[in-house]
Formats: C-alpha cells, sequence, structure tokens
C-alpha cells in the first residue's frame, strides 16, 4: 500500500526554526537593549523604540564617560588575572584527579567519585563564613588569593573530565606503561590531549562563571583597584547614583564584550565538548 507523505511533515523543519528564532529573541533582546542605549541619548533611552539608529548618537558621550568615571580596563584586567588563575589552578587539580578516577584501579574510588557527585550538590553559599573568616585570620581579604582560593578544587571539572577519560582506550594506556610512561606523563602526554574539546568546554564555563561573579568578591574586597567586572560595575552604579543609565550601558557593554568574543572563538569546541561528555 502506498503511503503518501503528511501534509505537515514540510512544516515541521519551518516550526521548529521558528521556536529557535523566538527562543533565541528572548536571549539576545537584554544584550541588544543594553548596546541600543549606550549609543542613546538620555532624551532617548526611556523611548520604547527598537529601532537600531537613535536620532541623536550619543555613544561617544556615554563611553567617554563610563571610562572617564570608573576604571573599566581595571575591572577587566583583574576578572582576566582572577578568571586564568581560577582556570589554570582548576586544570592542574581536575585532570589528574580525573585521570585516577576514571583509568587508575585503587581501593574507595568508587566513594571517592560518589563524594565527587555529592559535592556538586554543595552551595557556595555553605562555605562562604567558613572561608572568610580564615582569609580574614591570615590578613588575606583584598587580595587576588581571596577571590580565587574557593574555586581552586572544581568538582563538576573532575566529574566533566572523568566521563571523558573513562572512553580512552585501555590498550593506549597499556602500551604506554610498557613503553616507561608514568602515570603523570600519561595523564598530561596522551589522555589529556585526546579530551581537549572537553577541556575547551569546561574553560568557557569557568571563565563566564567567575567573570559574572558577584557574590564572593562582593564578600572579599573592598578596594576599587582589585575589584572583578560585576563588582566594578556595582561600584559604578554608586558613583553615578543610578542617573546615567546610557554611561551605565556603556560600561556593560564593555565588560561583556571579551565574554561574547570568547566563545564565539570556542563555539565549535565547546559544542563539541559538550556532546562528548554527555552532559547536556
Amino acid at each position: 500500500m502506498r503511503k503518501f507523505p503528511s501534509p505537515l511533515a514540510g512544516l515541521t523543519p519551518l516550526l521548529s526554526h521558528l521556536v529557535l528564532l523566538i527562543g533565541a529573541a528572548f536571549i539576545l533582546l537584554p544584550f541588544f537593549w543594553m548596546v541600543l542605549t549606550s549609543i542613546r541619548s538620555p532624551s532617548e533611552i526611556f523611548s520604547v523604540s527598537f529601532w537600531p539608529i537613535p536620532r541623536e548618537f550619543y555613544g561617544w558621550e556615554n563611553y567617554g564617560e563610563a571610562f572617564g568615571m570608573v576604571p573599566l580596563l581595571r575591572f577587566m584586567l583583574n576578572g582576566v588575572i582572577v578568571c586564568l588563575g581560577i582556570l589554570v589552578v582548576q586544570l592542574l587539580v581536575a585532570v589528574p584527579a580525573a585521570y585516577a578516577l576514571a583509568k587508575l584501579p585503587f581501593a574507595g574510588r568508587r566513594l571517592l567519585f560518589a563524594l565527587v557527585v555529592g559535592a556538586l550538590c554543595v552551595p557556595m553559599q555553605v562555605l562562604a563564613l567558613p572561608l572568610f573568616m580564615g582569609l580574614a585570620e591570615f590578613n588575606l581579604l583584598n587580595t587576588y588569593f581571596a577571590m580565587m582560593l574557593p574555586f581552586f578544587l572544581s568538582v563538576f571539572a573532575i566529574f566533566l573530565f572523568r566521563q571523558t577519560f573513562k572512553s580512552y582506550p585501555d590498550e593506549i594506556i597499556q602500551a604506554a606503561r610498557l613503553d616507561g610512561f608514568t602515570e603523570l606523563e600519561i595523564c598530561w602526554r596522551l589522555v589529556a590531549p585526546s579530551a581537549l574539546p572537553a577541556i575547551s568546554a569546561f574553560a568557557v564555563f569557568s571563565l563566564v562563571a567567575h567573570w559574572n561573579d558577584l557574590y564572593w568578591p562582593m564578600i572579599v574586597v573592598s578596594d576599587t583597584k582589585l575589584a572583578p567586572p560585576p563588582l566594578g560595575m556595582l561600584f559604578f552604579t554608586n558613583a553615578e547614583a543610578g542617573s546615567n543609565y546610557g554611561a551605565l550601558m556603556a560600561g556593560a557593554t564593555v565588560l561583556t564584550a571579551p565574554l561574547v568574543v570568547a566563545f564565539l572563538f570556542a563555539r565549535r569546541q565547546f559544542i563539541q565538548g559538550i556532546t562528548m561528555t554527555g552532559v547536556k
């Protein structure tokens, strides 16, 4: 019996793309409005218009005032130092730990992995008070180290890399051991390079999370010179008293741009890393 194609079969791809376009529009709308506000004059900011060309281009004034009121470049430099410092230590700790959990047979391996999974459920706020008291006791508040310390150990990275390393062929590891490779050499020279997409995906997660983190820096930092981007914007709003929204949105645009650029460069590795590990 001959089957005729459903008349709705051709509409399915169109409906899927329509839903994706609507979702993308809702996600991008705040960013579009932020950039649009940063180039508008004060008289146009509260006008409900999505037309991208303002009647009076006020970008030079808004961006100039944003850079003049607070040290935006210093905030960005602080964010780079903190995010890269955290990421480097996270990788140095998480990669060997994940390799051990994935490929080294030892007593208690399953228990340790269960503890790693359980630690994913512990929020940062639970550890904030004891960490703050310890840093204050050693006079380490208002330092880069204070902002980075709670995030040096990433249980999410250990979990993500362990899922990736489990798929690495055991035969290659056995051959490397016969050739005289140490476990650290196998980890860093063989297994880790094969997991570069997963490492890239985690790097995006880590950089975005800590670039946007306001909770912990607001607790341990009170010096404007050490403020990362979110805390810097808080200082900016205090300086501006919430009146000059054009300059405020200009500052927000400048501090958001590095994340967008970094993600655009790493998007392929990010998507590949997520699909390889099965993390959704």
